[in-house]
């Protein structure tokens, strides 16, 4: 383990889910230092949660809509350049089941939506990371694994 500021040093575990819906993917505006940004459904793992829980909360909370995991996409890792802050992302495929349109989405969220790959891809420089773009790419390009490649143990 790295040593830094006189603590253990580890990066911010996240989850992505990408959920697909006749050809259009589930999306987020959401409201970061002022700017308005796109993303998956993702957030932060909370303590006592496995990463499968954790796809399934954060998916709710922003969006409203439940979903059923279907695979495992792949693990990121990314450094945010100006911050030097650590992301480490796993980032999850879904189906919709059912949409709550009463149900309050998280702080920072503006909307739900429905896009296009090609009208995601198209905004790119408003993605809140290049996280968004590489894990939708890769679901585009078949990688999918089974859910038991990610284990909870204890």
């Amino acid at each position: 383990m790295s040593f830094r500021e006189g603590r253990f040093w580890q990066p911010d575990v996240t989850v992505a889910t990408v959920v697909v819906d006749a050809g259009r993917l589930l999306c987020v505006e959401e409201r970061v230092q002022g700017r308005l940004v796109l993303n998956q459904p993702a957030g932060h793992l909370e303590p006592d949660e496995s990463l499968l829980e954790a796809a399934l909360r954060e998916t709710r909370e922003e969006t409203g809509w439940d979903v059923r995991l279907t695979a495992f996409v792949g693990a990121y890792q990314w450094k945010v350049p100006e911050t030097g802050a650590h992301y480490l992302r796993f980032a999850f495929a879904a189906e919709p089941v059912a949409h709550d349109p009463a149900r309050a989405l998280d702080e920072g969220i503006e909307r739900a939506l429905w896009m296009t790959p090609a009208e995601l891809r198209a905004a790119s420089d408003r993605h809140r990371s290049p996280l968004v773009w590489r894990v939708v790419a890769d679901f585009l390009a078949g990688r999918r694994h089974p859910l038991d490649l990610v284990a909870q143990l204890g």
